[in-house]
């Protein structure tokens, strides 16, 4: 078994507890995802499974595309719905323009915490240890973030309805409470859905209690576009022996799939000077067994 899957993640749900379902009914341990939703969050989780795993390195997982719903007038701790709200504060005289206003600071390459409720970790220990014990807080590092586009598509009194693109790593809870004090009424999240990932889309995503392995994606689909370059049995076994293999005159330094003579994608190699230069390679006996 040997594949991408596109998952349509419900609510109250970890990444982690989809991966578990997924290991349960496929019957293999060898399953991970890219790119952790909260349980709040629902929408595109893209999970691998078998030998694939060893090729989310190299999926276009880039740009993170979100609809969330922000609602203003107070924050809470956890910077989303399910954390203590903090008192509330009056809404600007005209919301619309305020968020108008203040969305050019949330847009490009912009510095953002991450929230203390958060897997982050800070001295060997995630922030939310020290949240939900009370302790102080640690110095946090801001980390750089590109967002792309933060656009208001619907506005329901106190409730707006955002479309956000952002690179990985960004914490949308952040952008919405850090939106809401730039405003000066407080915001969280109150709810998120991811509909893209890189040039997956959520439209392509099977509902998780749904999923089969037919629903697998075949790797030379799921990987970006490069040149797929057909083996030989020879030069298959010095693949898997870890030795380059000798080619024409390529550019340099890009990549390409390499097919067995069965024609499935069993290794991503680096083109160096003349040579292919295996960087991922899946066994023989591991494929066998996958497909």
């Amino acid at each position: 078994m040997l594949g991408i899957l596109l998952v349509r993640k419900p609510p109250g749900l970890t990444s982690h507890d989809v991966v578990n379902d997924i290991r349960r009914r496929f019957h293999t341990r060898r399953v991970g995802h890219a790119g952790t939703l909260d349980p709040l969050a629902t929408g595109l989780l893209v999970v691998a499974v078998g030998p694939a795993t060893r090729f989310l390195q190299y999926l276009p997982l880039e740009p993170k595309v979100y609809e969330g719903v922000v609602r203003f007038g107070y924050s809470t701790n956890t910077y989303d719905a399910e954390g203590d709200p903090s008192p509330s504060r009056p809404l600007p005289e005209d919301l619309p323009a305020a968020i108008t206003e203040a969305l050019p600071a949330f847009t490009g390459l912009i510095q953002q915490l991450p929230p203390m409720f958060s897997a982050v970790k800070v001295n060997g220990k995630p922030l939310y240890k020290y949240a939900r014990g009370g302790q102080e807080a640690p110095r946090r590092e801001p980390r750089t973030v590109h967002i792309s586009e933060f656009t208001p598509l619907s506005f329901d009194g106190a409730e707006v309805t955002f479309r956000i693109v952002c690179s990985g790593g960004t914490y949308i809870r952040s952008l919405a409470n850090d939106l809401g004090e730039a405003i000066g009424c407080g915001a969280y999240l109150s709810g998120l859905v991811r509909t893209g990932v890189g040039r997956f889309s959520l439209d392509q995503a099977v509902d998780l209690a749904e999923a089969r392995p037919s629903d697998l994606m075949p790797l030379h689909e799921a990987l970006p576009p490069m040149p797929l370059l057909q083996l030989d049995s020879g030069q298959t076994q010095h693949v898997r022996e870890g030795r380059t293999i000798g080619m024409g005159e390529p550019p340099d330094n890009f990549l390409v799939g390499l097919l067995e003579p069965g024609g499935t994608v069993f290794s991503v190699a680096r083109v160096q000077g003349n040579l292919l230069q295996p960087e991922c390679v899946i066994p023989a006996e591991v494929l066998d067994e996958a497909v």
